[in-house]
């Protein structure tokens, strides 16, 4: 299975080759800033299998765990795409919604859930 995710204008693009090694949910305040909505999902896959199209702005910060993150996004309509988490050197990480398929995987976790806005519901 080949995944493709892209920015709203779809100048950048990731290919993503086989299925997501984990779905997760963050509840997380960068996370929600970052999406400008009360959490993000993340699918990850290994860097390996993944290939990159357009070109791409950066922009690094520590994570709620203290290890780094690398964002990557559209200089042109601004949408963030995929990051790659010093925590997991092999992975990257790509927004959910950048694939816009209502039948992509659900998430398999939820995490900073203390950060969860009280009338968010998520999937058991």
């Amino acid at each position: 299975m080949t995944r493709v995710a892209h920015c709203a204008c779809g100048q950048l693009q990731i290919r993503c080759s086989g299925e997501p090694t984990k779905v997760s949910l963050c509840h997380c305040l960068d996370c929600q800033r970052r999406t400008g909505s009360p959490f993000g999902i993340a699918a990850f896959f290994g860097a390996g299998s993944t290939e990159v199209s357009g070109s791409s702005h950066s922009y690094r910060r520590d994570s709620d765990s203290g290890f780094p993150v690398t964002f990557h996004f559209c200089g042109t309509c601004g949408s963030t795409v995929f990051w790659y988490p010093s925590r997991r050197p092999a992975a990257v990480a790509v927004a959910v919604g950048c694939f816009a398929d209502p039948l992509f995987p659900a998430p398999s976790q939820a995490v900073y859930g203390e950060h969860r806005h009280g009338w968010v519901v998520t999937p058991a």
